[in-house]
């Protein structure tokens, strides 16, 4: 079995945008889960993912308010397909950014991963710790701030291994 994932994040809705773009929503309607690393700034669009999405995942950021923190947290962690899976909102500077997220979240840490997904630059992101964790960053669909475009990913659980990693162009 296998289970197809939608990463996203800091979709700043209804703040950076009215609302997500179609061509997001029928991801939503293909994927098995959708993970979102925070920053949503609505709880009204939290309860609309929620209500289409088959697995919805997901933290709390920086720019989101008390009533999301609560429901949310600052972190997730799922197993899917065998793929252990954490979510967080930020993970500081780039630089020093693989050795920093091994520590926390490497093969010698209490509750190792074997992805983190991670958002709030707004920037996409996809690379691995010397212990092997994938970093990934899906973008932003909704605010592209210094890229071309807005992103999210695509990518695929089986057995174990994250596999067929795609970033996604969202245009508005």
């Amino acid at each position: 079995m296998t289970t197809s994932l939608l990463l996203m994040s800091d979709t700043h809705l209804p703040k950076r945008a009215k609302a997500l773009q179609e061509q997001v929503w029928r991801l939503v309607d293909e994927a098995d889960a959708v993970i979102h690393a925070g920053d949503w700034v609505s709880e009204a669009f939290l309860d609309e993912l929620e209500a289409r999405a088959r697995r919805l995942i997901g933290v709390a950021g920086n720019n989101d308010g008390p009533g999301l923190w609560e429901r949310l947290g600052g972190e997730a962690r799922v197993e899917l397909d065998g793929v252990r899976i954490a979510v967080v909102h930020e993970t500081g500077d780039a630089a020093g950014r693989e050795r920093r997220c091994d520590e926390r979240f490497g093969p010698a840490s209490s509750d190792p991963c074997d992805v983190l997904v991670f958002g709030h630059s707004h920037i996409p992101w996809d690379s691995a710790t010397p212990g092997g964790v994938r970093l990934l960053n899906p973008g932003s669909p909704t605010d592209r701030r210094r890229q071309p475009v807005g992103t999210v990913m695509t990518a695929i659980a089986d057995d174990g291994q994250l596999r067929d990693a795609r970033l996604v162009e969202t245009p508005r």
